[in-house]
């Protein structure tokens, strides 16, 4: 019986847990704001670089907040660097805001906090 239990309990631990990623898009004050809610990884990222597109804007202004993120990857990075890029040849603005730690501290790591205005809270990232 307990060998059963255990064979159970394994297989509840290889269950993978639900993923994914909620882009929410609103406008405050001019400034576009994507809620993000989940994780970016290669099987999101694609739903958050249609998100940041800009190609239709002239002088995007956009804060990204990351206070629901849990995890990001490379894929994550890579978008991220790639909508800065693409603001800022139209004349405009990415804002990251209020990073958990872990999420914060992969964008440190890899420099992107140094490339990218990263700001504590939401209201700091709206503010001018």
């Amino acid at each position: 019986m307990a060998e059963g239990h255990m064979a159970d309990t394994e297989r509840a631990e290889q269950t993978p847990r639900p993923v994914g990623l909620s882009v929410v898009s609103t406008v405050t004050d001019g400034i576009r704001v994507l809620t993000l809610a989940g994780e970016i990884d290669h099987h999101t990222g694609d739903q958050l670089s249609k998100a940041l597109d800009v190609s239709d804007a002239a002088r995007p202004r956009i804060v990204v907040d990351m206070r629901q993120l849990t995890f990001m990857d490379s894929s994550g990075i890579n978008i991220l660097i790639a909508a800065h890029q693409a603001v800022t040849a139209a004349g405009g603005w990415l804002r990251l805001a209020g990073a958990a730690s872990s999420v914060l501290r992969t964008l440190q790591l890899v420099g992107v906090d140094a490339l990218i205005d990263c700001r504590p809270t939401l209201r700091e990232a709206l503010s001018p």
